[in-house]
């Protein structure tokens, strides 16, 4: 007796399908694997079970492997695009394997049986994104690589959806600052990376190849050196070897729209680290998103790409004066002549986004739609264009953006010619190529309208003479055009003499074929078959022709950008009242009624008016210590004056009456903290942490916000941090510096400390109740007022009672002894006390200087002899 597949010890057979799968499977282990059957993505194995989990479908099974169920899950491949959205915002990666022949040129190829063939054709990934529906319109989608080579680590950033391309080359210190501007979806480090960020994709280290980065790049943009583009250091070629080695994987071996590399320099831009800019909420809210943030306060543009430049120039504020005051020309341009504006803004609302319609197109999923907003886009730009070059006053960026608004007459003139009106999204069903842009496309389509013309002629006649007035001639993809009959009129036909032949009988209804019929259905198919080919060539060749001019179109995206960005805040300075700033070649900090734009946006809508305030730093009076009650507004104070900062480097006007800045080269802030449980911290250690950052990076040209340092800890300790850091801040970094604290007795500093200067937010008690001026005035506030908020803020009357019989004995106390600073007056001040500490340690200091890492074995044992004879001493 045979023996059966199921008796123990045996393991059924591989069936061809998964053995495919398992191929397949194999060449992307790491993401979960969309596999082609029909109209269907299906999943398989763990695959299904984690698809399942997230996208709250159905978990079903597929035969049998190995003896088990196999779990299986699938998605239409009409909606695959909403299925992959959710997937990756989930974290997960997708491989997509289609089917890459027919199952008739399979049946051709090996019989009947022959599995048809698939292959992975592209990897979906969060940073290789370029979908509509995919991507945020307002947001750039950034794929970062990172390496690391000679000590420094080199990032490369691309955001393929517009071609947007760049190389910095940063100190370790300094990458965490640059991944937060950019904000990455998706980053890639080698495998060998000692110190990834988290999330990182680890990769093939090999592709991190400096040398071969370079010849490359050389070779896709065509160029016998990259001197042209900007100078690049060994880790950023590294990082970008990194980053083309993973576009090809995703795209399998078809790179997308790259622009040449920009080279990203540090000290081009202000620089902003992860922590300043989550606690100004300069791009994103605290609790995520772009509501409640700087960004959403000044938004006014009307296009997806000018809101990602806006929101790259806040990320990124300059550092070169006369390129600040080339964006402040062009928004002056527009914040003068309102009618310009508006006109300009109704131009740029019209115009689709081209850039991102390119980067589709350049990576292969471009659609007759991507073609038709070119051509609708690059129309608009040249009208545009045509208005812009009438006007007298033309600042520079005016001038060079609009010289890039024309230079694409013919390809436009192309695609309004051949295309339709609206062309569709999906190149399948053909229809996009319009009437009169090919005669013989056009006698095509004559000859299938024709075609089906003569088909309801043969359906009046076939109901003529067979008497059925319910006869139909219908078409499926199965049988093609047939004849159906309901049943009880189906006998008639069945006779050998009919003319008729029986194909397929169903409830209710009987279908048959005719000689005729079947003539023109062939007449109709072909004509249409060949149609189709017809038009998917021109497209074809359309793209092709579009892409020749990617640079140029790619330069006109952004020249649209740059506009709208410029009109936005023109808009947005008109709506506030704002001003333009002025910029002094030393580091001062002059404004006069500064406004916080978030804050004063909130009030406002609820009907109420912000109190503006003055900020005058100098060398004089470059310390500033503001004490008062909580909700007094001093964060709000010390925040508005960063953002201003921030939104002049940008090239933005600035919500002030007046203001004149000296450049800021790096800006810091302490306000508020969280605990970072995941990472062992408490609220008073990351306190710590980014205090410590400050001081040791803080220059002279820096901007400083800090806000109740030392309150994490007791008293005491936190007192003597706090006078510690306002000494440091005002001997050592000399910086411009904001200091709120509710540490009164840091206000005897200012009699030691020239460059510092008393101020307090004004409030008042009125019949019992706290009255809050949110006004800034000079000199040290009279005290906390601490228990009204407590009671302001709803605590219980008899607990409000207690505090205030504890408060009057410890005030008591204070006075007795002299209050929590007696003795601080003779404390020598922090320079001199820096300059008399102890010289350093020479043991600890010959430790120190080993560049462990460097030591051969040899040298790491006479090392250590030298340190115990040195220990000895």
């Amino acid at each position: 007796m045979a023996a059966s597949g199921k008796e123990k010890g045996t393991v059924p057979a591989v069936t061809p399908m998964m053995a495919q799968y398992h191929a397949l499977k194999a060449e992307s282990a790491d993401c979960l694997l969309f596999y082609r059957m029909g109209d269907f993505f299906e999943l398989f194995f763990d695959d299904a079970k984690v698809a399942a989990a997230c996208l709250d479908i159905a978990l079903t099974a597929r035969g049998e492997h190995g003896g088990d169920a196999v779990p299986m899950c699938g998605v239409p491949v009409h909606a695959a695009e909403n299925y992959l959205a959710r997937l990756i915002k989930a974290g997960h990666r997708v491989a997509i394997a289609e089917q890459v022949e027919s199952p008739a040129e399979a049946k051709r190829r090996g019989g009947s049986k022959a599995l048809v063939r698939r292959a992975i054709v592209r990897v979906v990934t969060a940073g290789t994104l370029t979908e509509e529906a995919l991507l945020d319109a307002r947001a750039a989608n950034w794929l970062v690589a990172i390496a690391e080579a000679g000590g420094a680590v080199g990032l490369a950033a691309a955001d393929i959806s517009t071609g947007r391309f760049e190389i910095a080359c940063v100190a370790a210190s300094g990458r965490d600052a640059e991944l937060a501007r950019l904000g990455a979806a998706e980053i890639v480090v080698p495998e060998t990376l000692a110190a990834a960020p988290a999330g990182a994709i680890p990769f093939d280290p090999r592709a991190f190849d400096s040398l071969a980065a370079e010849a490359r790049l050389k070779a896709l943009f065509g160029v016998a050196t990259l001197d042209g583009f900007g100078r690049f250091e060994r880790a950023g070629l590294a990082a970008a070897g990194g980053l083309l080695a993973y576009l090809d994987r995703a795209g399998q071996g078809t790179l997308p729209l790259l622009q040449p590399p920009a080279a990203r320099v540090a000290a081009d831009h202000m620089l902003i680290d992860a922590a300043t800019r989550e606690s100004l909420e300069l791009t994103a809210a605290a609790g995520g998103g772009r509501r409640g943030s700087l960004l959403d306060a000044v938004d006014r543009t009307v296009t997806g790409a000018g809101a990602r430049m806006l929101a790259a120039d806040i990320a990124a504020p300059l550092m070169d004066r006369a390129a600040i005051e080339r964006r402040l020309d062009l928004v002056r341009r527009f914040a003068d002549d309102a009618a310009l504006r508006e006109a300009v803004r109704a131009a740029l609302r019209a115009a689709p986004d081209i850039g991102r319609a390119l980067g589709r197109l350049a990576a292969g999923r471009g659609s007759p739609r991507d073609l038709g907003q070119l051509r609708d886009g690059l129309d608009e730009a040249r009208a545009l264009h045509a208005r812009l070059v009438r006007l007298e006053d033309r600042p520079p960026l005016l001038e060079e953006a609009a010289a890039r608004l024309a230079g694409h007459g013919a390809l436009t003139d192309l695609l309004g010619r051949a295309l339709v009106p609206v062309p569709p999204v999906d190149a399948a069903q053909g229809g996009y190529i319009a009437e009169g842009f090919d005669p013989a496309l056009d006698d095509l389509r004559a000859t299938g309208g024709e075609g089906r013309r003569a088909i309801a002629a043969l359906e009046a006649r076939y109901r003529t003479a067979t008497g059925i007035a319910g006869l139909k001639i219908r078409h499926n993809g199965v049988l093609g055009y047939h004849v159906e009959v309901q049943a009880r009129h189906a006998e008639p036909l069945m006779a050998a003499d009919s003319g008729f032949t029986h194909r397929q009988t169903l409830a209710g209804v009987v279908r048959f074929n005719a000689p005729d019929l079947h003539e023109q259905a062939l007449r109709v198919g072909q004509a249409g078959a060949h149609a189709l080919a017809a038009e998917a060539a021109h497209l074809e060749e359309l793209t092709a022709t579009a892409l020749r001019g990617a640079t140029a179109i790619a330069a006109t995206a952004d020249a649209l950008a740059r506009l709208d960005v410029a009109a936005g805040l023109a808009e947005r300075a008109a709506e506030g009242g704002w001003a333009r700033p002025a910029f002094a070649t030393h580091p001062c900090f002059d404004v006069t009624g500064g406004r916080h734009p978030v804050v004063e946006s909130a009030i406002a809508a609820g009907g109420g008016r912000f109190v503006a305030n003055d900020c005058r730093l100098s060398e004089e009076s470059r310390l500033w210590l503001v004490t008062g009650p909580n909700m007094g507004g001093k964060s709000t104070f010390l925040r508005q004056n960063a953002l201003i900062a921030v939104l002049a480097q940008a090239g933005s006007y600035v919500p002030a009456t007046a203001a004149t800045l000296g450049l800021v080269d790096r800006l810091f802030s302490r306000v508020g903290a969280s605990d970072n449980l995941a990472r062992g911290r408490s609220t008073f250690m990351v306190e710590m942490v980014e205090t410590a950052a400050i001081l040791a990076q803080a220059t002279p040209a820096s901007f400083v916000i800090l806000d109740e340092v030392g309150r994490g800890t007791s008293t005491y300790d936190g007192l003597a941090i706090a006078w510690a850091v306002v000494e440091a801040v005002h001997d050592r970094n000399r910086c411009r510096c904001l200091f709120a604290t509710h540490y009164h007795e840091l206000t005897r500093l200012a009699e030691r400390l020239d460059g510092l200067s008393l101020h307090h937010v004004r409030a008042r008690e009125w019949k019992g109740d706290l009255v809050l001026l949110h006004e800034l005035a000079r000199g040290p506030a009279d005290r906390s007022y601490g228990l009204a908020v407590a009671k302001l803020a709803g605590l219980p009357p008899p607990v409000v009672a207690r505090a205030k019989a504890v408060l009057a004995k410890l005030e008591k106390g204070r006075a007795a002894t002299g209050g929590l600073a007696a003795g601080l007056d003779d404390l020598p001040l922090f320079a001199a006390a820096a300059a008399a500490d102890p010289p350093p340690d020479p043991l600890r200091a010959a430790l120190a200087a080993i560049d462990v890492d460097a030591l051969s074995p040899r040298d790491a044992l006479d090392r250590l002899y030298a340190l115990k004879r040195a220990a000895a001493e």
